[in-house]
């Protein structure tokens, strides 16, 4: 079978920017993981394989160049949510005729499913949300708790999502005697059918208020602002998420959605990250780098003392252990890589100049190695 164009799967435009592409990916991942109620396996490895090769530059420039065949036809990494957990649902795919806008009901009746047969509903649940949070570097590095504000649909606080106003019942639907199905005769071709069709008075539900809510009007759920506590590890990475589970939006008599929070850590002045490792540059003097000296160096930890032995060149690295990124499992510290730059005077004195062509001299005459 023929594969799908990469672009056509993430659903963006030929040419869609790197951030384009990434916020497509995440959209369409989380909405098929197949640990995901209503989830895909196939879809989703079809969607981690287009982000595999549209992500990186010279395997998009080769896909667009050469199709498929120029990027070995797959590009499937691992899981981009390794980790996290989506709900234990399992790995099964559930197709509801439902979706065909009543050519369900159709097949149904073909295939056994007319009156008196109540085809099984996946259990109701809230939709998942999503938001971005930035952090600082050091938030990133040692990890934090933040309180968020959302506005989201959250449990009716009157009728407590049961619909009903306070003192009052939720009773069988007369309509569909709690079947949730009305059974309609259809005129076809092959003469009268019959459709089993989503109630129209429960909304497929069996049950309705006696008298609902007046808040809500009856839906369970109300618009409300919520402040959220977030907890970030230490060690987290820019573009990471974080999964909240029942942490999304509400539903009647349902289970609540998800949150997931994507983070972007802001960069830093003085110091850059690759992994567990923290990276910064110094200057040092270049007589204090041919006599050797010490120095302090700044670093996520604060000032931390450091040896520059004598003869150190320009570009040479040292290692501060300990003072890096704390690993997110284990919160095993890496290191603090700091590379030293020798700054080489560009304005000197005549008595300087003096020492320079002594000092030079002397190396000529072999007095230094």
């Amino acid at each position: 079978m023929n594969k799908r164009d990469y672009y056509e799967v993430l659903g963006v435009a030929k040419g869609a920017s790197d951030d384009e592409i990434k916020k497509a990916f995440r959209r369409k991942a989380i909405e098929l993981h197949p640990d995901k109620e209503g989830g895909d396996e196939a879809k989703f490895k079809e969607v981690n394989e287009a982000y595999e090769v549209l992500k990186d530059s010279a395997k998009r420039q080769r896909y667009d160049q050469f199709g498929h065949a120029g990027v070995g036809g797959s590009g499937v990494g691992g899981n981009p949510f390794e980790g996290f957990n989506f709900g234990g649902q399992g790995h099964s795919v559930n197709f509801d005729f439902d979706d065909l806008g009543g050519f369900g009901d159709l097949f149904g009746s073909f295939f056994g499913g007319g009156q008196g047969q109540r085809r099984s509903k996946r259990p109701e649940r809230g939709r998942d949300i999503e938001m971005e949070l930035v952090l600082d570097f050091e938030e990133a590095i040692f990890g934090v708790e933040t309180e968020v504000k959302l506005n989201l649909h959250d449990v009716c606080r009157h009728c407590k999502g049961t619909t009903a106003e306070p003192g009052h019942e939720v009773v069988t639907c007369e309509t569909c005697k709690g079947s949730g199905q009305e059974v309609r005769v259809a005129q076809t071709i092959f003469g009268n059918i019959q459709q089993a069709v989503t109630c129209s008075k429960c909304r497929g539900k069996g049950k309705i208020p006696e008298q609902r809510c007046s808040v809500c009007n009856g839906v369970g759920v109300e618009r409300v602002d919520k402040n959220v506590k977030i907890k970030i590890p230490a060690g987290i990475d820019d573009g990471a998420t974080i999964r909240l589970g029942g942490y999304g939006e509400a539903t009647a008599n349902g289970n609540k959605g998800d949150l997931y929070v994507h983070i972007r850590v802001k960069p830093h002045k003085e110091f850059t990250r690759e992994g567990d490792l923290v990276l910064s540059k110094v200057h040092v003097d270049m007589v204090d780098a041919a006599l050797g000296t010490e120095i302090n160096v700044d670093t996520v930890d604060g000032p931390v003392k450091m040896k520059v032995p004598a003869g150190t060149q320009s570009g040479t690295d040292f290692k501060l252990s300990g003072h890096g990124v704390p690993h997110i499992k284990t919160g095993t510290r890496g290191a603090h890589i700091v590379t030293v730059n020798v700054d080489t005077p560009t304005k000197l004195s005549k008595k300087q100049q003096d020492l320079l062509e002594e000092f030079k001299d002397h190396r000529k005459k072999g007095f230094f190695s």
